[in-house]
C-alpha cells in the first residue's frame, strides 16, 4: 500500500464537511472545537509564531512529513507552502480529517490514531504534533512519542508544540490542570518544560531546540496576528450572536488569565539519539 502522496495535491472537497462535534451545543462541546466553530483556525497555545519557528527549525522543504492531529489544517497549509516531498496527516476525528483534507487534499489525510498510525517504520524525515500530547495522560503521551520515534529516519526531526506550566508545587500543578480542563471540557495535562524534555529523552530522543512563547490564545493581539484583522472581527461577531459560546469563551479567558504567570507555550525539536 502506498501511504505517501507526491506531486500535485488532490482537489478539495466539493462540499465543505461538518466541523467536529457539530451535533453538540456550544456549552457542551470541547473548547478547541468551540473555537473552531466560531471561526478560529489557529488552535495552538503559542500561535502561528511558534508553529512557523518550529517548521523553520526542522526544515520541511523536500522532506517526507507526517503531522499528528492536523485538526483544522492550518499547520498543514504552512507545511505545504514550504514544498515538502510528501505530506500525510493522521487525524483521529473523522470530521476534522475531512476539514484538514480541504487544505491538504483528500488522499493526504487519513483517519487514524497517532499512537498507532500503521505507517512504515523509518518512513518520515519530519514528524510534527501540536496540542496533542497536552490532551493525553502519561502512558498515552509516551505511546505517541514512541510512534514518532518509530516513524523517523536516521537524522529525522520530531517537533512538538504544547502547553507548559511552571507551578510552585505538585498540588498547584494539579489545580491548574483541573481548572483548565473544567473550562475546556477536555483533558488538559500540561507538563513543565523540563518534564516535556524528559518525556522526549526517555523515548531515546535528543532535544536540539527549546522555544518558549506566551500562552495567550484568546488575547486580542494574538487573535489579530493568528487570524488576521477580518478573522478576528468575524470571531467577535460570531460571539455576539451566540450567548452560550460567549459564556464559554469568557470562562476560557478567565482560566488562562488567572494562571498566566504559570503557563507558557513550548516548542521542542528533537532527533533520534545516536
Amino acid at each position: 500500500m502506498n501511504y505517501w502522496h507526491y506531486g500535485n495535491y488532490a482537489p478539495p472537497h466539493p462540499i465543505p464537511p461538518a466541523l467536529p462535534r457539530a451535533d453538540r451545543g456550544d456549552y457542551t462541546v470541547a473548547g478547541h472545537w468551540l473555537l473552531a466553530r466560531l471561526g478560529k483556525r489557529v488552535l495552538r497555545p503559542g500561535g502561528m509564531y511558534l508553529t512557523r519557528a518550529l517548521l523553520a527549525d526542522v526544515g520541511v522543504s523536500n522532506a517526507d512529513v507526517v503531522e499528528f492531529a492536523p485538526g483544522m489544517g492550518r499547520t498543514a497549509a504552512e507545511i505545504l507552502a514550504r514544498g515538502p516531498r510528501s505530506y500525510l496527516g493522521v487525524e483521529l476525528d473523522a470530521d476534522a480529517a475531512d476539514t484538514a483534507a480541504l487544505v491538504a487534499g483528500q488522499d493526504n489525510v487519513r483517519v487514524g490514531d497517532a499512537a498507532h498510525t500503521g505507517l512504515p517504520e523509518s518512513s518520515a524525515d519530519v514528524v510534527i504534533g501540536e496540542s496533542l500530547l497536552t490532551m493525553h495522560d502519561g502512558d498515552a503521551k509516551e505511546a505517541v512519542v514512541a510512534e514518532a520515534v518509530r516513524l523517523l529516519r536516521p537524522g529525522g526531526r520530531y517537533a512538538v508544540h504544547e502547553l507548559a506550566m511552571a507551578p510552585d508545587t505538585q498540588a498547584e500543578a494539579a489545580d491548574i490542570a483541573g481548572q483548565l480542563a473544567g473550562a475546556a471540557l477536555t483533558k488538559v495535562r500540561p507538563m513543565t518544560v523540563a518534564g516535556w524534555e524528559q518525556l522526549l529523552a526517555d523515548a531515546g530522543l535528543t532535544v536540539e531546540r527549546v522555544r518558549i512563547a506566551r500562552a495567550s490564545p484568546l488575547a486580542l493581539r494574538r487573535q489579530i496576528v493568528d487570524e488576521g484583522v477580518w478573522g478576528a472581527i468575524r470571531f467577535v461577531a460570531k460571539l455576539a450572536r451566540h450567548p452560550e459560546a460567549r459564556r464559554r469563551v469568557r470562562q476560557l479567558r478567565v482560566s488562562y488569565s488567572r494562571h498566566r504567570a504559570h503557563l507558557a507555550a513550548v516548542g521542542l525539536v528533537a532527533k533520534p539519539a545516536g
